[in-house]
């Protein structure tokens, strides 16, 4: 099991009891970022290596190729895509190419000047693998840590955004198991292959019957991230916190919600099974810490 997997069993089972999740998205965060790390000095290495004779051009040989992704190349220049994406209103493959080659030169211009500002001050970062070992001046090391803080800066982003579908499947996945859905009735296999990458379906008793599923990790600050729901046309709704006026709203609209940081909120979900005629256990199930590891290491394992 990787370590995002079992920082996605934590998040789940932290949802289950109602409690705050958030220390497991940064660990996801720290996990991520460390192993993108690792794969990075790994490419600095075989870069350096391979373009021994050449001083700080070695880094723009190989991390601003025009046949690098443009996600790629925005971050080993320093920026982001976003960002490009503002700036220049467009995030086009030659735009991204453009934007980053020039920030490239503005950032060695800066660097060059601070060393100059602060002559005082020498680095060397030696990264060592497997034996091998290259060494980086002062600019090498400035270049390479502004693209590890780019990095972590669009990871974190990225990771608190889309904390809710990084869980979906395997929370709504869970959940079937906890209550003893029969399998028919959430086996994703049974989908058009267009639906099954996409989203979760709980399946009524006809094969017409396909309840569009939306978790969302919302706290009560921000309510109106519920919108998506509407926009999506789902019809059932798991989420961290809602308001009052969330829970009326979401009634009136026929959606089925459940709010886990209730008080034994995960058990709801009963009533959603119910009121969409699903067959599922008729005792609320209990948090049984040795069932849950299994349900959890089951269903983290076959993503």
């Amino acid at each position: 099991m990787t370590i995002t997997q079992s920082v996605t069993k934590e998040i789940i089972r932290k949802l289950l009891h109602g409690e705050d999740y958030r220390s497991e998205i940064i660990r996801l965060i720290d996990a991520e970022f460390l192993q993108y790390v690792i794969d990075f000095f790994r490419k600095v290495i075989d870069a350096k290596l391979k373009h021994q004779m050449l001083s700080i051009n070695w880094y723009k040989q190989e991390f601003l190729k025009d046949d690098l992704p443009s996600d790629e190349l925005a971050i080993y220049s320093g920026l982001n895509r976003k960002t490009i994406g503002n700036m220049y209103n467009s995030t086009k493959r030659e735009i991204v190419l453009q934007a980053s080659i020039e920030h490239y030169e503005m950032l060695l211009e800066s660097i060059q000047h601070l060393i100059d500002q602060e002559n005082q001050i020498d680095v060397t970062l030696t990264i060592k693998m497997h034996g091998v070992s290259v060494d980086l001046n002062l600019n090498e090391s400035l270049i390479v840590i502004n693209s590890l803080a780019v990095k972590r800066a669009a990871l974190r982003g990225s990771l608190w955004s889309s904390a809710g579908k990084r869980v979906e499947k395997p929370l709504m996945l869970t959940l079937c198991r906890l209550f003893e859905v029969p399998f028919r009735h959430y086996d994703q296999n049974r989908l058009p292959p267009s639906l099954r990458e996409v989203d979760f379906y709980l399946l009524g008793i006809s094969e017409e019957e396909r309840y569009k599923c939306e978790v969302k990790l919302m706290g009560k600050g921000n309510p109106e991230s519920a919108d998506v729901v509407y926009a999506r046309e789902s019809k059932v709704f798991i989420a961290d916190k809602l308001s009052d006026l969330n829970k009326k709203q979401l009634e009136q609209a026929g959606i089925e919600w459940v709010e886990l940081r209730a008080d034994h909120g995960y058990q709801r979900f009963a009533i959603v099974l119910d009121h969409l005629r699903i067959p599922h256990a008729q005792n609320h199930p209990l948090l049984d810490p040795e069932v849950i590891d299994v349900i959890l290491q089951d269903v983290c394992m076959a993503l």
